[in-house]
């Protein structure tokens, strides 16, 4: 692995490898991107990091959700960069050139899944795979103004995946536009098993207020009368019993002591050169010890047990997506840190109670690109997929 290739740092500079696709079915003729974390047969899984590549053998197989896009048209166009180990959401690799946000090129495009959405972006490939763990398909397109939804836990296939939080860990993808992403959604979700309409929007102010100022306020309101249009206005309900600190914290504790779980062996074997942040957060992890873990779990269930409830059949939570633009790529370490641990109070929720997110390129802040988010109930995917394009529609329609 030499580095990447392309005009926007999204691919990896890789020796291609021929990979068979059926010559017809619903994605015929459309490129398809493949974030490193997933194999495909010939190549090596690098995970974003170098010393990984170096020591993995070409996969025998591809990933199972990857092999559906195949043998339903989609035509692989190459690997995409990742953020090392996919611990990271901002897409920053310290061993790689940071990927180009085509919607905002002085900002960062989001992680873990950076090249992905940067290649979807700027019209690389139609359709691009991802993963979501702690937000790396919601925020990568939110700050490249990409629909990008963090499926259900456990509906789509992880196999042939590098693992980062098993039980938050799921698939995700890009698309160009909301009708590739609807047929993406039905080869790989097929019927939603949830079936009551997703009717009743309500809202949280503690999750409201997590905007970064009055400009991204306003125009978070401008959004929400996008979606009033066609859902009528949400409804604001009382706080939670777990406050946003409280659910932030569950989540960075059973995050990095899964990762931990994951990696530590293969970390402690010898100086990996992790980069700044991934290097941190994996120590951290380690020392996350099972008690705690459990204890996290036991919030995590309370939590969830309460937004099931607080949702019904036919509720969806609305949502600022992130607290506002992509970061600036000139602010300082520690400004990027804020900022991610602001977007985590936001993103963790999806993660926690394993419920679908879907986040709609509705806004902008300063001319890049600010999403907003629907939460609906236990596999609603396809439900809040169609909810999507509805929103879509009669935004545009009314721009």
């Amino acid at each position: 692995m030499t580095g990447t290739r392309g005009p926007l740092n999204a691919f990896l500079d890789l020796d291609q490898v021929p990979v068979t696709n059926a010559q017809s079915g619903p994605l015929a003729g459309l490129r398809l991107a493949v974030k490193d974390i997933f194999d495909v047969a010939g190549y090596r899984t690098g995970c974003g990091n170098p010393q990984k590549y170096r020591e993995a053998s070409p996969a025998m197989a591809t990933a199972p959700a990857v092999q559906a896009l195949l043998d339903s048209g989609a035509r692989f166009v190459g690997k995409t960069q990742t953020d090392e180990l996919a611990f990271s959401l901002l897409g920053l690799n310290a061993h790689f050139p940071s990927p180009v946000n085509p919607a905002a090129p002085d900002r960062v495009t989001g992680g873990s899944s950076s090249g992905s959405a940067a290649a979807v972006a700027g019209g690389l490939a139609h359709i691009a795979t991802g993963s979501d763990t702690g937000g790396s398909i919601r925020a990568p397109a939110s700050f490249c103004g990409l629909v990008g939804l963090r499926t259900t836990h456990g509906r789509i296939p992880l196999d042939g995946t590098m693992p980062l939080a098993p039980s938050l860990d799921t698939f995700g993808w890009f698309a160009s536009d909301i009708v590739t992403y609807e047929k993406v959604g039905t080869v790989l979700l097929g019927d939603d098993p949830h079936s009551h309409e997703l009717r009743r929007p309500v809202a949280l102010d503690a999750l409201d207020g997590l905007v970064l100022g009055p400009h991204e306020a306003d125009e978070y309101r401008a959004m929400v009368r996008s979606v009033a249009s066609v859902l009528g206005t949400p409804r604001t309900v009382g706080p939670l019993s777990h406050s946003t600190d409280d659910l932030y914290w569950c989540f960075r504790k059973l995050q990095g002591y899964e990762a931990w779980q994951s990696h530590g062996a293969w970390i402690a074997g010898g100086d990996r050169m992790l980069g700044p942040g991934v290097k941190e957060r994996f120590e951290h992890g380690a020392t996350v010890d099972a008690a705690t873990a459990q204890r996290e779990t036991e919030r995590r269930v309370s939590f969830r047990l309460e937004l099931a409830d607080l949702l019904g059949d036919d509720g969806v939570l609305v949502l600022p997506t992130a607290p506002g633009a992509a970061p600036l790529k000139a602010a300082s370490f520690d400004d990027l840190q804020t900022y991610r641990e602001r977007a985590l109070r936001l993103l963790c929720l999806s993660g926690l109670s394993g419920f679908p997110q879907i986040t709609l390129p509705l806004g902008k802040v300063d001319g890049a690109p600010f999403g907003l988010s629907l939460l609906g109930p236990k596999n609603s995917d396809r439900q809040l997929i169609a909810l999507a394009a509805r929103i879509l529609s009669a935004h545009q329609g009314g721009a």
